[in-house]
C-alpha cells in the first residue's frame, strides 16, 4: 500500500529542487558572465562606453558579435556605438559582400529592406572590409546585421565616411600595428526635437563620430564627427573634434576606466602630431 505524501512534504521537495536549479543557473551564469567580460575586453581598450547620467534614451543592451561590440538602443532603434579593435595582417583578403539580415536580438524587426526608397544607406559602422580582413569571415556576416546599420545620406556613406574607414585600415593600422574604434551616430540634443524623424521605426541621426586610439604607454586619441549633408570630397581634417566634443555630443563617456588625469589630456584637446594624417586627410577613396 503506497503512502501518500504530505503537501508540506511536496512543498519541500519542490523548495529542494527549486533551490538547486536556482543554485545551477547562478553559477553557470557567473562563469558565462566571466568568459563573456573576457570577450568584451579583448574588443574594447579601457572599458565598455558608459553613459554620464542616465535618461529615457540612455538603455542600451550590449550585442556581442564575432570581432566587435554594438551598444544597441530599442529605443532610437539604432546602435548608439560600436566597438572593435583592428591589427595588422600580412595578407589583408575579404570573401565576397554578404547579404544584409535581420538581427533577431533587437526589439523591433528592422529588416534587410527597410531603408528602401527612403533616401539613405544602410551605412555600416563597423566596416565589412576592415573587420573581414582582421577577424575573418564570421565577423564579417555579422556587419550586415541590420543592428549594424544607421541611416547614412549617400554622399557621407559611399564617399566621405568610406574614406575615413579606409585611412583606419590602410594607414593607421600599419602605422601602429594596433588600434581600437569606438563610432556611432549623433543625435539631436533634445529627443522630443528628432523623435519623428524616422526611417519606419529607424531614428535618422544628424551626424556620426569616429573615435581611434592606440593603446600603450603614450597612448593617443584621433576624433571626427561628420554631419550628414557633405558631398564627399571635403578634407578629413577638416572634420577633426576632441573626444570630450563628442562625450557631450553624444552624452557617453567612452573611455570610463582611464585615469582621470590621463583622460583630461587625451580626451580634452585636437591632437594630431605623430598621426601623419596631413598624408591622408585629402586622400581619395578607393572607389
Amino acid at each position: 500500500m503506497s503512502r501518500r505524501r504530505s503537501p508540506m512534504t511536496r512543498w519541500r521537495r519542490q523548495t529542494r529542487r527549486f533551490g538547486i536549479t536556482l543554485l545551477f543557473v547562478v553559477v553557470t551564469s557567473g562563469l558565462w558572465y566571466g568568459q563573456e567580460r573576457q570577450v568584451r575586453d579583448q574588443l574594447v581598450w579601457m572599458g565598455v562606453p558608459e553613459w554620464q547620467s542616465l535618461s529615457p534614451t540612455s538603455f542600451h543592451r550590449v550585442l556581442r558579435n564575432e570581432g566587435f561590440l554594438v551598444g544597441w538602443s530599442d529605443v532610437r532603434v539604432n546602435p548608439l556605438w560600436v566597438s572593435y579593435r583592428l591589427h595588422a595582417v600580412e595578407e589583408p583578403s575579404a570573401g565576397p559582400r554578404p547579404a544584409f539580415q535581420r538581427d533577431w536580438r533587437t526589439l523591433w524587426p528592422v529588416g534587410a529592406d527597410h531603408y528602401a526608397g527612403s533616401g539613405y544607406d544602410r551605412g555600416h559602422l563597423a566596416p565589412n572590409y576592415a573587420i573581414a580582413v582582421v577577424h575573418g569571415p564570421q565577423a564579417q556576416r555579422d556587419t550586415f546585421y541590420m543592428s549594424n546599420m544607421s541611416p547614412q545620406r549617400p554622399g557621407l556613406n559611399r564617399r566621405l565616411w568610406q574614406r575615413l574607414e579606409e585611412v583606419v585600415i590602410d594607414h593607421f593600422v600599419p602605422r601602429f600595428g594596433e588600434v581600437q574604434v569606438i563610432t556611432g551616430p549623433v543625435f539631436p540634443e533634445r529627443f522630443l526635437d528628432n523623435v519623428l524623424n524616422r526611417v519606419g521605426l529607424v531614428e535618422i541621426p544628424e551626424a556620426f563620430y569616429k573615435i581611434i586610439a592606440v593603446p600603450g604607454e603614450e597612448s593617443r586619441v584621433l576624433a571626427f564627427i561628420m554631419p550628414q549633408e557633405v558631398r564627399g570630397d571635403e578634407p578629413l581634417d577638416d572634420y577633426l573634434v576632441s573626444v570630450a566634443e563628442v562625450e557631450a555630443r553624444t552624452g557617453l563617456n567612452f573611455f570610463p576606466n582611464l585615469p582621470e588625469p590621463v583622460a583630461e589630456v587625451l580626451e580634452g584637446e585636437v591632437v594630431t602630431r605623430g598621426w601623419a594624417l596631413e598624408e591622408v586627410a585629402r586622400r581619395p577613396g578607393r572607389f
